[in-house]
């Protein structure tokens, strides 16, 4: 089960804990030691763009993909109130259908983890080694099953912000490592204390890493190094997020 449309709306108040700009420093870092000529880049998966036009300012022509419109419709709005020249495509994952190649792809904030199904990850794999020139960097994060077992497990979250409010619910499957995530948004919406209720549900799996390694190498790409998150240092038993980096063959 996916649905963004209730998340879409919210999603920027309540990933404030995201540092973008650091983001998009450590993937040009990462780039720059594997694809230093890189100037073209995919960022997949790219929901609200925040990551897609920090990447901009970093002198990067970027390519924005996500399979949301309603993601994509406020980074869209984003786009014209910086003045970006970033080209957005709403396309599914496994759809990628650009109109030639890049030098690097990333993609970020366990935006695979999303993907449950097997064919549909190697599809995906699939097509970014399709629409990626010899030697272009692909650099991706995901959730470990560390952090699905202990972090996200059958927890519940509650955030808030002005006039807002978010109550995230899991449920854990440990047989396939999966969580399905139920969020909740309650808005203020009149002075009599009334508040308009959505709701967005989807779920996250967390592949076996030497699955991913496996997967990638079948779609043309060799794995340079798997890293801790925002780092260049190995991964340890309590790592949250692997970041993979491959080069097309």
């Amino acid at each position: 089960m996916s649905d963004y449309s209730g998340f879409a709306p919210y999603y920027d108040r309540f990933t404030q804990n995201v540092d973008y700009p650091t983001r998009a420093r450590y993937f040009d870092a990462v780039i720059r030691r594997y694809a230093p000529s890189a100037k073209l880049v995919l960022d997949l998966a790219c929901g609200t763009g925040s990551l897609t036009f920090e990447l901009e300012k970093l002198g990067y022509d970027m390519i924005g993909s996500d399979g949301s419109w309603e993601m994509l419709s406020v980074a869209a709005a984003k786009r014209g109130a910086q003045k970006s020249k970033a080209l957005l495509l709403c396309q599914e994952m496994r759809s990628l259908d650009l109109y030639g190649t890049v030098d690097a792809a990333v993609c970020a904030l366990d935006s695979l983890n999303h993907i449950l199904d097997e064919a549909e990850l190697r599809e995906t794999f699939g097509k970014v080694s399709l629409f990626s020139n010899p030697g272009a960097c692909f650099v991706f994060d995901v959730n470990t099953p560390y952090k699905h077992r202990e972090i996200l497990g059958n927890n519940s979250f509650v955030y808030e912000d002005e006039g807002a409010l978010c109550v995230w619910r899991n449920s854990y499957d440990p047989e396939g490592d999966t969580v399905d995530i139920t969020l909740d948004f309650f808005e203020h919406e009149d002075e009599h204390g009334l508040y308009r209720r959505s709701t967005s549900e989807f779920s996250e799996r967390a592949w076996p890493l030497e699955d991913l390694r496996a997967m990638l190498e079948e779609s043309g790409f060799t794995v340079e190094a798997v890293f801790d998150e925002d780092s260049f240092s190995p991964l340890r038993p309590e790592s949250q997020r692997a970041v993979f980096v491959a080069l097309k063959k």
